[in-house]
This record gives C-alpha cells, structure tokens and sequence, in this order.
C-alpha cells in the first residue's frame, strides 16, 4: 500500500494533514496503537520541518504487513551540519517560525527517538531526504 502526499513550505494551516490521513489508516489497519503513535509523532515532526524549513516537499508512505517506510523530499535550504541538527534544542528555525510555536530544535531528535530506522541525507542549497522505518511487529 502506498500513499503521496505534497507538502508546501510555509503552509502551517495544513501542516499535519499527511501524518493525520496516516494515523487513519493504520488504525484501520489494526496496527498497535503504541507503534502508530510513534510513526505518527515521527512523521509529523518531518512534516512541519519541511513547512517550516523548505519551499515545497514530497511525502511517500509505503506500508507492508511487516513494516512502514516513509521518505519525505524536500527542495529547500538544507542542512549545513546534520550532526548538529540532531543535538536536541539546536533549531535554525526563523523568528516567525518560533512565534507560531515552532522550531524548538526537537524535531530531528524525537524522529530518531520514535522510528527504529532513520537515514537523512542533506545537500545546502538544494534540500534534504529523510526516511526512516517502524517495524509493525
């Protein structure tokens, strides 16, 4: 089973509507409620990093009886320092991101705290790749 969604930088009305339509579907799904929380707080933290940071990105969804994979493309600024990116509280968020109550600089760090996989790949100036993997079982 596999799912698309596109992402618009800047749009926080609709930020979430992707990880929302997912939750839905896993609880239709029967998967363990614990297990979609956390693929659902993972993806949601990847989502409003891509309106909060990037101009437009893609999401792909692609769920198997043993496993979910998701991979979210983004065209943006990318990311300088991955590493750094990672350390809890560290944001480049802007000023009007952190007013609408954004960009605490947690939201790399509670993707790889909620999913048993996670890869990111980042090149400045062009834009980020984040996928990661929860094992349904």
């Amino acid at each position: 089973m596999e799912f698309e969604y596109k992402v618009e930088g800047g749009d926080f009305t609709n930020a979430g509507s992707a990880s929302s339509s997912v939750k839905k579907t896993l609880k239709k799904l029967n998967v363990d409620p614990k297990i979609t929380r956390k693929i659902v707080v993972a993806l949601y933290e990847a989502e409003v990093n891509i309106v909060a940071h990037a101009y437009r990105g893609d999401i792909l969804v692609k769920i198997s009886p043993e496993q979910i994979n998701i991979t979210l493309t983004d065209e943006g600024p990318g990311i300088e320092n991955i590493e750094q990116a990672m350390v809890e509280g560290y944001s480049t968020a802007s000023a009007k991101v952190r007013e609408m109550g954004f960009g605490a600089g947690m939201g790399l760090a509670n993707i790889k705290k909620n999913t048993d996989q996670m890869n990111i790949q980042s090149e400045v100036g062009k834009g980020t790749v984040l996928s990661f993997t929860n094992f349904l079982s």
